[in-house]
């Protein structure tokens, strides 16, 4: 029934109250004393144990094993007696079978306290979340070896409260997480564990400050995911400063031809809609000359009160009437020209516009292409509203992105936002030096690249350019060196989910268990 009861004797099986029974005994052999390890076959007395074990067919399993009680004969032992153990099935003071066990300790790892419970209890296995906590707390850490690589980052515990979590990035395993980021407790870490050779971080003064002081001799390495983020949080604040230029990335909108249009119906027709307006406004201009209030003239009309109100302040009763809202702009609009030009030369399919469209950057649905053409089927022009100007954060998106990723709508406002701004020109061409750098793993041109940062007279630039001189030293092994914090950043996106499994309640202590446990199991059970 079970591979872990091949070492025993099973002589009865039975169901009672819904729970099955196996009744079993241990086979008669030497059994070597735990303490001397002398083997001893010298009888002292039989006892039964009572063993839980996994549920067979959804009902929980009790083993019931009659075990010995042998003498030690050993001259020089201290332990009188002891009790035989089953390799596989029984281990001292356990009431469960390590199977069991492993399935109560690996529930703790993936869900915690309350998810781990209620899968045990599914299992036919019920344990309250203090006592899943309790044995997940109980599984000891494994020893972590000094790695030759270190990498250092910090997480937010909860409001200002900030943890450190140390990673292994060569075995991709967290090795220590404590709470607060301060340097003494780096240095006191490193200091206890010599042989780092390497150490990723981020631009953070506090932790290569406790570098510095607990191995001294350790190459630290800045990474290169933050220097690319602060320096993209730079250009944000350039393009913010300019905001008055960013206009000038959308198109001019072409003049369509003057021409006498005849008056619709919803110009000059009588809706009820109209009529309705009308009479309204009529109504409550004909008690406005009275000193009465808005509320009495509300409770004489039988009107809301801001229905008066909004009729009121009207000059006309056509500025109370209800007009229909403007389209927004949709990621479509840059290639709504496009679109047209290739149905007038007789392209009518959409599947083959959206392909077309796909090619040329757009990362759209094929439903839209669909509704876009819609009106050209029955005569009827696209609407093409005006664009919006993009905001400080899209220009910083599309100047820190590489141009070959550039979508057709972003490389054509960025185009004509340069040829209007030379302040986010020059932030262009500085950034894609920067690029470069990056993309060729060479520091040779970044002192001149920071003499052009400080004299590009852009404030959040010059103060980049003094940052990156106070650890220059680190930002060239990030950038030449293959070294990096990529696996810092991972490991820290999976703390913040065991964070939220546990409700952001786990102290320090639970959460080091369930984070470090938590990559070993994945490493075993990819």
């Amino acid at each position: 029934m079970s591979p872990h009861l091949d070492a025993v004797r099973v002589e009865r099986v039975w169901v009672a109250g819904g729970v099955v029974r196996v009744a079993a005994c241990t086979r008669e052999s030497t059994v070597a004393c735990p303490d001397c390890g002398r083997g001893s076959v010298r009888l002292h007395s039989r006892y039964c144990r009572t063993l839980a074990d996994v549920a067979v067919g959804g009902r929980p399993v009790l083993i019931e094993l009659s075990v010995w009680r042998l003498f030690c004969d050993g001259s020089g032992c201290g332990r009188r007696t002891f009790a035989e153990q089953v390799e596989g099935l029984t281990r001292r003071y356990r009431r469960r079978s390590p199977l069991l066990q492993y399935l109560v300790e690996m529930a703790g790892v993936l869900l915690a306290g309350r998810g781990g419970a209620r899968l045990l209890r599914i299992l036919k296995v019920p344990l309250s979340r203090t006592s899943v906590l309790f044995h997940l707390m109980r599984i000891p850490l494994p020893s972590a070896a000094t790695p030759r690589v270190l990498g250092v980052d910090d997480f937010a515990l909860y409001a200002d409260v900030y943890g450190t979590l140390l990673v292994d990035p060569e075995t991709r395993l967290p090795i220590e997480l404590w709470e607060g980021r301060d340097a003494e407790q780096l240095a006191a870490w490193l200091r206890a564990h010599p042989g780092v050779e390497v150490v990723c971080r981020d631009g953070s003064l506090v932790y290569r400050q406790g570098i510095t002081e607990g191995a001294p001799d350790a190459v630290q390495v800045s990474d290169r995911f933050h220097l690319w983020q602060g320096l993209s949080k730079r250009v944000g604040d350039i393009a913010a400063a300019h905001r008055g230029c960013l206009p000038a990335a959308v198109p001019e909108p072409e003049a369509a031809p003057a021409q006498v249009e005849p008056v619709g119906p919803s110009d000059q027709a009588e809706t009820p809609a109209r009529r309705h307006a009308k009479r309204l406004f009529e109504a409550v201009h004909a008690v406005t000359g009275t000193s009465r209030s808005l509320n009495a003239m509300a409770r004489e009309l039988g009107l809301n009160r801001r229905t008066v109100s909004k009729y009121a302040r009207a000059a006309t009763w056509q500025e109370c009437v209800r007009t229909t809202r403007p389209r927004h702009p949709t990621s479509l609009d840059p290639y709504l020209e496009y679109l047209r030009q290739r149905w007038e030369e007789g392209e009518h399919n959409a599947t083959v516009l959206h392909q077309e469209l796909l090619a040329k950057g757009y990362r759209g649905h094929y439903q839209r292409i669909k509704m876009a053409v819609a009106p050209l089927r029955q005569g009827l022009p696209i609407d093409t509203p005006r664009e919006r100007p993009p905001s400080p954060r899209d220009v910083a998106r599309w100047i820190t992105t590489t141009p070959s990723r550039r979508s057709l709508h972003a490389a054509e406002g960025l185009r004509r936002l340069l040829e209007h701004c030379p302040e986010l020109h020059r932030t262009h061409d500085l950034v894609r030096q920067f690029a470069a750098m990056l993309d060729t793993r060479d520091a040779a041109p970044l002192p001149a690249w920071l003499d052009h940062l400080t004299n590009s007279r852009l404030p959040p630039l010059g103060s980049l350019a003094n940052a990156i001189r106070e650890d220059q030293p680190a930002v060239v092994q990030g950038i030449t060196t293959p070294f990096s914090s990529g696996v810092n950043e991972g490991r820290i996106t999976d703390l913040k989910l065991q964070k939220r499994i546990t409700a952001g309640r786990a102290g320090v202590p639970l959460l080091r268990h369930r984070v470090i446990h938590m990559a070993i199991l994945r490493r075993n059970y990819p």
